[in-house]
């Protein structure tokens, strides 16, 4: 799909778009609930160590639903501006209503793919979380970002770090590799990279520094999330987003005999993250902060 014109354009990132614009829309809102708490942790950590000043403009990378651009319109205040902007136009829809519905005013959204497309600006500060790891090419999108940002503007995002300090996706991607491995030839389209495409401190390090980023900090980041309120919504999740979910899905009618057997090893390694206050498992990121 990347090379093929579709409605999402024929770019780079077209694939990934048609996924985030497709059927990872319809599962974030599905899992919104569960998501939004987990992610918003590691979100919060970035912008306590990394706070936007009153009256700054900020950019935010992959912005989703929007709740950080609205947070971080909070934080900037009626001088200040907060834009997200997402290459999904079903996300930003629901973004915009959502502010709307708020009343946050200083908060505007715009369907952009952050590679390939003018971001306007100048902004102080540009923000992601969990919004920088799907590029084609990192490296044509974050040097696109600095060019949106004043000279020593800052650029704070918050990615994934090494899978194996994940368990809340890893784990599920283990059990599910020990049964089926992902096809070399598929039809539907994927989220890109995946989400640990910048797991490595010297990967996001060089991507940065490439891009032409200096005063390049990385924080290490372990606040565990929730992945479901029982088990079987915890197996909902991961097989519905994530490594585990996307070897099945694009596996289609192949794998329709080994839901069962995948299920049951699932529920069985799943276990020991399951808690009084639902399916809790281990979650690791990197707060990456550099300079323009």
């Amino acid at each position: 799909m990347s090379t093929t014109e579709t409605r999402w354009g024929s770019g780079a990132n077209a694939e990934a778009i048609a996924a985030w614009d497709g059927p990872l829309y319809d599962r974030f809102v599905r899992f919104r609930h569960v998501l939004t708490t987990g992610l918003a942790a590691h979100g919060e950590e970035a912008l306590r160590l990394y706070p936007p000043r009153p009256g700054d403009r900020v950019l935010d990378i992959g912005c989703g639903f929007g709740d950080t651009t609205r947070r971080i319109a909070g934080l900037v205040g009626d001088a200040g501006a907060a834009t997200g902007v997402d290459a999904s136009e079903r996300f930003i829809e629901s973004a915009r209503a959502e502010a709307r519905d708020a009343g946050v005013p200083n908060a505007r959204f715009v369907v952009a793919d952050v590679q390939s497309t003018a971001l306007d600006g100048p902004y102080e500060m540009a923000f992601s979380r969990m919004g920088t790891m799907f590029f084609a090419n990192p490296v044509a999108a974050l040097r696109n970002v600095r060019s949106a940002l004043v000279p020593g503007g800052k650029l704070v995002m918050v990615v994934w770090r090494r899978r194996e300090d994940n368990a809340w996706l890893y784990r599920a991607q283990q059990i599910v590799e020990r049964i089926v491995q992902r096809p070399e030839q598929y039809d539907d389209p994927t989220c890109g990279p995946g989400p640990f495409s910048m797991s490595g401190a010297d990967t996001t390090s060089d991507i940065l520094l490439h891009a032409g980023f200096g005063e390049v900090a990385l924080h290490r980041c372990d606040i565990p999330v929730l992945i479901g309120r029982d088990v079987e919504e915890a197996i909902d999740l991961v097989m519905s987003l994530g490594p585990a979910g996307e070897i099945v899905r694009l596996l289609g009618d192949r794998a329709a005999h080994l839901h069962g057997e995948i299920d049951a090893a699932l529920r069985e390694g799943l276990a020991e993250f399951i808690t009084p206050d639902g399916v809790v498992a281990p979650a690791s990121t990197w707060i990456a902060a550099a300079s323009a």
